[in-house]
């Protein structure tokens, strides 16, 4: 489960900053920055971008919304570039991940929970930055995916658990032009500075990675 460290309070973006300066000395180009700036209004204090309630960036998935204390507030791609997901185990159940992402007090959530029966919850929507990785970084710029189980128990890396996760993480890499590979998608063992150890030595990522290509290819078909 992601770190508890807090990954920072809301802020205008680099993007406003930058784009603020240029229009003090550019006068030609005050147009493009005005309108850059527009998209970024809600990043202001007491404001927030427009959301659909109960919307998903994923089809299967089941909106289950987490505390406001464990993500923060963003308008990726265009403030942050998404390139990146990092695997997770829970170390629980599947309620008891959803009662912590829920819990203003736990500090972090991930974008999505996987069970072992298959079923996903989106408990942030991908275009927020969710406190999952305990690397602000990396939190700016990947999807956090959860899944149900321990790591010490293989039994609880299900077929049904690696195949809804991996169409989950296929149409992330679709929409965001992720690379397929150990790259872009890595565990969070592998986040520099983190301690958590998961998805452990029995996640199967051979195995992973193939059902992702293959979702991969079965969605571009499918777009063609």
């Amino acid at each position: 489960m992601g770190s508890r460290k807090r990954d920072g309070e809301r802020r205008i973006g680099r993007r406003a900053l930058i784009a603020g300066g240029a229009a003090a000395v550019v006068g030609g180009g005050a147009f493009a920055v005005r309108d850059d700036l527009s998209r970024l209004w809600w990043q202001l204090p007491g404001n927030q971008r427009p959301r659909v309630e109960g919307a998903v960036d994923f089809q299967g998935a089941r909106w289950v919304e987490a505390s406001d204390a464990n993500f923060r507030w963003a308008d990726r791609p265009d403030d942050y570039d998404v390139d990146m997901i990092v695997v997770h185990v829970t170390q629980g159940d599947f309620d008891s991940a959803v009662k912590a992402f829920q819990d203003p007090g736990h500090r972090a959530a991930a974008h999505y929970i996987v069970g072992q029966d298959g079923r996903i919850a989106q408990m942030i929507r991908e275009l927020d930055v969710a406190y999952h990785a305990g690397n602000r970084s990396y939190n700016e710029r990947s999807v956090g995916i959860e899944h149900e189980g321990f790591v010490d128990r293989p039994q609880d890396l299900t077929d049904a658990m690696y195949t809804a996760s991996a169409r989950l993480a296929a149409g992330i890499c679709a929409r965001y032009g992720i690379p397929v590979d150990r790259k872009h998608i890595i565990g969070h063992v592998e986040v520099p500075g983190t301690d958590h150890t998961d998805p452990g030595e029995h996640w199967d990522w051979d195995r992973y990675l193939k059902l992702v290509s293959e979702a991969r290819e079965a969605l571009s078909k499918a777009e063609a």
